[in-house]
């Protein structure tokens, strides 16, 4: 995965987009790769069906999860950006790279899952978004996805990006990942039984 020069090239091309878009990009880096790690280890691997990541970027959550076990070719990576895009195809040749909008789930990935989903790990600025389109994210992504399949979100904020709700999904957030700029949390949404 980026190295070195790679780590730099995706950094500057990180604050490039942030600086033209900074609603759309939601973060001035990538994220590092504690955080990428603390991300993809709410992944299981054994558990049958694709990976739909949201928001992508440059991949390092990416790299993560093909290193937590994860086979390259169960990847769906959902970026908005076609220069991501690009980088994402060079980068993993065997994945699923959808140009489309997260926030529009089901049609983003109509026709592209055969199955029930395994997890999905989100990178998206969910702060950026009203409280009602992040719980349409949270019910569109739950949609698609085994029963008991984690949602999986970061933020730089002290606060859950969706609160929990009782009777609809709980959550429960990681410890603060200090080795990331800024610091940051995981939170792991899983849909309650019968809800």
């Amino acid at each position: 995965m980026a190295l070195g020069k790679d780590r730099f090239q995706d950094e500057a091309r990180f604050l490039r987009l942030w600086l033209e878009r900074p609603l759309a990009i939601g973060a001035v880096m990538p994220s590092s790769k504690a955080l990428a790690r603390t991300m993809a280890s709410y992944v299981d691997p054994r558990i049958p069906g694709p990976v739909v990541e949201l928001g992508p970027g440059t991949g390092p959550v990416t790299d993560a999860l093909i290193r937590r076990g994860v086979a390259q070719d169960r990847l769906i990576l959902v970026e908005f950006n076609p220069e991501f895009c690009q980088l994402l195809k060079r980068r993993f040749p065997k994945a699923t790279i959808i140009q489309g909008d997260a926030y529009d789930l089901a049609e983003t990935l109509s026709g592209i899952l055969q199955e029930p989903a395994a997890a999905t790990v989100s990178s998206l600025p969910l702060f950026t978004k009203p409280m009602d389109h992040r719980l349409e994210l949270l019910e569109a992504a739950q949609a698609v996805m085994h029963p008991e399949a984690p949602f999986i979100q970061f933020t730089y904020a002290v606060v859950p990006p969706i609160p929990a709700r009782s009777g609809s999904h709980r959550a429960r957030g990681s410890n603060r990942v200090w080795r990331n700029l800024p610091p940051a949390r995981v939170w792991v949404y899983n849909k309650v039984k019968n809800a």
